[in-house]
């Protein structure tokens, strides 16, 4: 099974009903995909859940979105991150995603983010970073 971390962007996308985000999250539940979570990670998924103004167009209503939100992290594996490495990407705020990768093991960081999350100052060569399109292009159901 393919461990991945899935970035907050991609699951709003998926909450939006954009096409390959939405399979993504399809996938993680499914079981095509192992999504992981930590502490950061469900904190920064919950505050972008909570942005009213950011789903004003969303086909989704709160109550589904959070019950979504649910059934994905119950797909999870949670991994503790016990060693913060600070790859010092250009988004500081990124960090914990590299973090996460490298402590569950996780083969890519899905992500519509590349640029700040590429270019770090402390590689992990085994950690890609892909689009939701990417990475459905690369392991299909």
């Amino acid at each position: 099974m393919y461990r991945i971390v899935v970035d907050t962007n991609v699951f709003v996308g998926a909450c939006m009903g954009t096409g390959a985000s939405n399979a993504v999250v399809a996938h993680c539940l499914t079981g095509h995909f192992r999504p992981l979570m930590a502490n950061a990670l469900f904190v920064e998924y919950e505050d972008v859940l909570a942005r009213s103004a950011l789903f004003a167009k969303c086909k989704l209503r709160s109550d589904e979105r959070n019950e979504l939100f649910d059934i994905f992290t119950a797909s999870c594996e949670w991994i503790r991150v016990y060693y913060q490495w600070r790859p010092n990407l250009r988004d500081e705020s990124d960090n914990h995603l590299m973090e996460l990768a490298v402590a569950g093991n996780a083969q890519c960081i899905v992500t519509r983010n590349l640029r700040d999350l590429s270019g770090g100052e402390l590689a992990f060569p085994h950690v890609r970073v892909l689009t939701p399109e990417q990475i459905l292009k690369e392991y299909p159901a």
